[in-house]
């Protein structure tokens, strides 16, 4: 048996799909949910072999979604919207089934998976591909676990990245958020229109930039426009690449 969880905005599609799959005798539904950050905290705790996942969802996409998993299942892309068929297709998915589903695309769906499970492809980039496929080339939130709480943050009011005890955290004005992700990946992972990392252990929102100060012993301090003035050691050989992406 074929072990799935279905997830879409629409409690109704999520019941019709969940049948419909119960309904072919070759899949055990293992959960279902109308809200991606509850599907997180889910499919956390919960082993699934394939996911269902529309892609159009308010406060974030399935495409989103799938960036903060890891590892990912097998995923089969449902939505409404052909337009999506390519980068549905682009992520590596099992299939795309366009809704209203019917019965004979399921059954291909479930075919595939079934013959993948036995001789499974490479694993996609995902680190790649969510770079690729969100909004505007870069994501626009990150995902924060403690426990089995997922916590999930907009990258406009997170003023830096931080690098402390093994840990990577993402800074905000209210509290530390611990991230999944070393600052190396951050790096690579977010847009450098909007971050830049200025040392070895910190990657500063550019946004969040008030000024940069010269320090003694030649070194560059960078001050944020946080209540609490936070002022960020450069190191000296990204002192140019700071000032060229401030425009300075």
């Amino acid at each position: 048996m074929i072990r799935a969880f279905v997830v879409d905005d629409e409690p109704l599609a999520v019941k019709r799909l969940s049948r419909m799959l119960r309904e072919t005798g070759r899949v055990e539904v293992v959960g279902g949910s109308s809200d991606p950050v509850d599907a997180l905290a889910a499919l956390s705790e919960i082993s699934a072999d394939a996911l269902f996942l529309d892609i159009q969802m308010p406060g974030m996409t399935g495409f989103e979604m799938l960036s903060l998993m890891d590892p990912q299942p097998m995923v089969v892309f449902t939505t409404a919207y052909d337009q999506y068929a390519l980068r549905a297709f682009e992520v590596n998915s099992i299939d795309y089934l366009l809704k209203p589903i019917e019965e004979r695309h399921l059954a291909r769906a479930l075919d595939k998976i079934e013959r993948l499970r036995v001789s499974p492809g490479p694993a996609p980039d995902w680190k790649l591909l969510l770079a690729q496929l969100a909004v505007g080339g870069y994501p626009e939130r990150i995902a924060s676990r403690l426990g089995e709480r997922i916590q999930i943050l907009e990258l406009a009011h997170v003023t830096y990245f931080f690098a402390h005890d093994k840990l990577t955290y993402a800074a905000t004005e209210a509290k530390n958020y611990v991230v999944d992700y070393t600052v190396s990946d951050l790096e690579q992972k977010l847009s450098p229109r909007s971050f830049c990392r200025i040392h070895r252990s910190t990657l500063v929102n550019l946004a969040w930039v008030k000024e940069v100060d010269a320090w003694f012993g030649g070194r560059v301090l960078v001050r944020l426009k946080d209540a609490k003035s936070t002022e960020l050691q450069v190191a000296r050989e990204r002192v140019s690449e700071l000032k060229k992406r401030l425009g300075a």
